[in-house]
């Protein structure tokens, strides 16, 4: 036989070891989940209560802030893509998150109500230009880690967590600072504002970092699945059932997530307690990115969408029905630890059944339903607790739009 002429010494060459720090990236990412949600949208709910008392405002008023701010999301997502092209996810991700902080401390400066509801219309168009540039970010550095997409998806989503708990901590504070100043809850907004200040400055390390990142090898295809068409475009009707269950919990849970903290304060809760529920209720998003990751990761149909609108409906509905605090404490630990997974799920549902390249149009479409059933929910249910029955039935009206998203999303097929 004859000897081979290789050189003993020849070794193949091997690719580098990946050394991405795909977590830490994760979580500095999910500080723009932070600022766009968990502070820029959420942390209204803990300053209606002063608000309306010191301002006069109905219910169906102070609903429409959050309508307002819901508005400005959907003028947001529509133009989030035409810019993402332009500037490319990661600048649009700090652009937006300062002009978030900037419209947030704006907040501040006013007490006319159409002023107020400008603010929270612009602070919802810089929302969503963060929201959907990180969620597109958080998309493809988990196309790199297939086998933990989900919960490298599930961490950017939990960071609305973080930003739900320096909220529940910081608002109270603020408001204690201020007790005895007119429009004390004026210092509540500038404290909010200087956390979306300071998370826009740690955003630059994941959004450097991943345009670097971008720039290296191509992801491979998630294992286990079968292989998504290259060329095949976004179209409405492949996602019909998932947008319109989406748009579902849209319209549901931002009732609850607006209201629920003045009805809290109407059945007689105390501050300190207040304060607890709405910490909780954030720990609880930040632990729902291990709660859920395997169910995002095993599902290419609507069936994460689907049964996690049926537990928030179930968690929206409780503080209707009753005022007993440790079911009221298992409602916010609930819906915690869901609501934010549902949004996640329908970035799951696209990076299942699209090519990369589509993966923006994916998720700007459900963003854009999403915005769209925000601006119906928070003024119906305000419009519903002006009458009789008050919030709680406002909080019923929530569950239900919750529970026909659910069997809306039940018949989304994978593609």
């Amino acid at each position: 036989m004859a000897r081979s002429t290789q050189p003993a010494d020849l070794k193949v060459a091997l690719p580098p070891p990946d050394t991405t720090p795909y977590l830490r990236l994760a979580l500095a990412l999910s500080l723009g989940a932070a600022v766009s949600l968990g502070i820029t949208r959420f942390a209204y709910g803990l300053l209606l209560p002063p608000m309306r008392a010191d301002l006069g405002w109905s219910y169906t008023l102070a609903g429409a802030m959050n309508t307002a701010n819901a508005l400005g999301y959907l003028l947001g997502a529509l133009a989030t893509p035409t810019l993402m092209r332009r500037a490319g996810p990661a600048a649009l991700l700090l652009w937006g998150s300062a002009l978030a902080s900037l419209f947030m401390a704006a907040s501040g400066f006013f007490t006319d109500a159409t002023a107020l509801m400008l603010q929270r219309l612009l602070a919802g168009v810089a929302s969503a230009f963060v929201f959907i540039a990180g969620g597109l970010l958080a998309a493809r550095l988990g196309a790199r880690q297939p086998q933990r997409s989900g919960l490298l998806l599930g961490l950017y989503y939990g960071g609305t967590g973080v930003g739900i708990v320096l909220s529940a901590l910081g608002v109270p504070l603020a408001l204690r600072a201020a007790a005895g100043q007119a429009h004390g809850w004026a210092w509540a907004w500038w404290g909010l504002a200087g956390l979306c200040v300071l998370a826009t400055a740690l955003l630059r390390w994941p959004a450097q970092a991943l345009v670097a990142l971008e720039a290296g090898p191509a992801a491979a295809a998630p294992a286990g699945h079968a292989p998504v068409c290259a060329t095949r475009p976004f179209r409405v009707r492949d996602f019909a059932f998932g947008l319109l269950g989406y748009m579902g919990f849209g319209v549901g849970y931002i009732g609850y997530m607006t209201f629920v903290i003045a009805l809290l304060r109407e059945q007689g809760a105390a501050p300190a307690a207040v304060t607890t529920f709405y910490a909780l209720l954030g720990l609880a998003v930040v632990a729902s990115s291990r709660i859920w990751a395997g169910l995002l990761d095993r599902h290419r149909d609507g069936q994460a969408l689907a049964r996690l609108n049926a537990l928030l409906g179930v968690a929206a509905i409780v503080p209707a029905l009753t005022s007993a605090w440790p079911l009221l404490l298992a409602s916010g630990l609930l819906f915690g630890a869901v609501f934010l997974s549902v949004v996640a799920s329908t970035t799951a549902l696209v990076r299942h059944n699209l090519p990369p390249t589509q993966w923006a149009a994916g998720i700007s479409a459900f963003t854009t339903v999403f915005a769209a059933g925000q601006i119906v929910g928070p003024t119906v249910v305000g419009f519903i607790a002006d009458g009789p029955g008050g919030l709680a039935r406002g909080l019923v009206f929530s569950a239900c739009a919750l529970w026909v998203g659910a069997v809306l999303a039940l018949r989304q097929r994978a593609l």
